[in-house]
C-alpha cells in the first residue's frame, strides 16, 4: 500500500469538505492509500505541513481552494525535486480557476479516486522573488478584492462576493507606469492591470485561450490592460477581454516569456494566485519548468 497525505482546508468553499471528510477517506482507502489527514489551522499552516511532510509520503492530496493549493506548492518548492511527491487536486473553493486547466471529473468520490491514483504531468511554476505562484502573478486595479474579502462573505455569496468587493475598489482605480524587459525585448507605458500566468482562467472572468497555454512549456501568459485615455478604448478593451482578442485593435497586449522584468515608479500591489503578494518596485518573475507533478484527468 502507498502512503497518502491529504491536506485539507476546512474553511474552504462553504465548508464543504468537512461534510464528505468521511466520504473522501473512504474514496482513498477503497484505492489502495494508508492515510494521514492534515486539516489546516490557518494561513500558512500548508505550507509548512506540506515542506515537513511531503517528503515522508508516496502521494500528496490537497483540497480546498486555489490559495491552499498555492500554498501547498510553496511548501514543496523549498524542497529538492525528488522529494516532492505526486499532487492531486480536489477543488473546493469559491473559484477554483486552476482546476480549469485539469479536466477533473465532475463527482466528489471520482475526483477523489483519481487524485490517489491519476496519472501526472509535471507542470510549470512561476516565481515572483521568493515566492511561488502556481497559475497567476497579478499586479494593478482590483488584486487585492481576493485576499481582502472576508472568508464569511465568499461562503454565503460564492463568487458574487469578489464581484461586490471589486466594485467598492472602482473609486480607487490608478495606472501604474512600469519597464518591462522580457524574452522578446522591452515595453513602457502606464497600465492598469497585468497578470504573468500559466492557466486558462483567472478569477472566473479572465480567460486565455486553450490553445496559447501550455502548462509545461517553461513559458508563462502575459496580459497586460493599458490605462485607457478615452471611453472608446475602454469599450474596445472590454470586448478584449470578453472575446479573448489580444490584439492592437482592442488594446490588450499579450505575449509569452519565461523571464519578466518589471520596474515600477511606486511599489506595485501583487496577488499571487489569489492571495497577497506584497508590493514591489522591482520584480522578477521566472518560470520553473515542469517544477511539480500533478494528477490530469482524460
Amino acid at each position: 500500500m502507498d502512503k497518502l497525505l491529504f491536506i485539507y482546508n476546512p474553511h474552504a468553499g462553504k465548508g464543504r469538505v468537512r461534510l464528505r471528510l468521511a466520504e473522501l477517506l473512504n474514496a482513498f482507502t477503497r484505492v489502495g492509500q494508508v492515510v494521514t489527514a492534515y486539516p489546516t489551522q490557518g494561513p500558512g499552516d500548508a505550507v509548512q505541513a506540506a515542506r515537513q511532510l511531503a517528503p515522508h509520503y508516496d502521494r500528496l492530496v490537497v483540497c480546498g481552494g486555489d490559495g491552499t493549493l498555492h500554498e501547498v506548492v510553496n511548501g514543496l518548492m523549498a524542497l529538492p525535486m525528488e522529494h516532492r511527491p505526486v499532487v492531486g487536486y480536489i477543488p473546493a473553493g469559491t473559484t477554483n480557476d486552476f482546476a480549469q486547466n485539469l479536466s477533473l471529473p465532475r463527482k466528489m468520490d471520482a475526483k477523489a479516486a483519481l487524485a490517489a491514483t491519476g496519472a501526472a504531468r509535471r507542470v510549470d511554476v512561476g516565481r515572483l522573488e521568493e515566492d511561488y505562484f502556481v497559475y497567476v502573478a497579478a499586479f494593478g486595479a482590483f488584486t487585492s478584492v481576493a485576499y481582502d474579502t472576508p472568508q464569511q462573505f465568499k461562503n454565503v455569496l460564492g463568487h458574487l462576493a469578489y464581484v461586490l468587493r471589486g466594485i467598492t475598489e472602482l473609486a480607487n482605480i490608478k495606472g501604474y507606469h512600469l519597464k518591462l524587459t522580457h524574452d522578446g525585448g522591452e515595453l513602457e507605458g502606464e497600465f492598469l492591470y497585468g497578470m504573468v500566468s500559466n492557466t486558462v482562467s483567472v478569477g472566473g472572468l479572465i480567460g486565455l485561450p486553450a490553445e496559447e497555454v501550455a502548462l509545461d512549456d517553461g513559458e508563462l501568459e502575459v496580459l497586460l490592460i493599458p490605462m485607457p485615455k478615452t471611453m472608446a478604448d475602454l469599450n474596445a478593451m472590454i470586448r478584449g477581454l470578453a472575446t479573448q482578442t489580444y490584439s492592437k485593435e482592442t488594446g490588450i497586449i499579450g505575449f509569452h516569456t519565461a523571464r519578466l522584468t518589471m520596474e515600477c515608479d511606486e511599489p506595485l500591489p501583487f496577488t499571487l494566485d489569489g492571495e497577497n503578494g506584497g508590493q514591489h518596485t522591482l520584480s522578477h518573475i521566472t518560470a520553473c519548468h515542469q517544477a511539480i507533478p500533478i494528477v490530469f484527468g482524460s
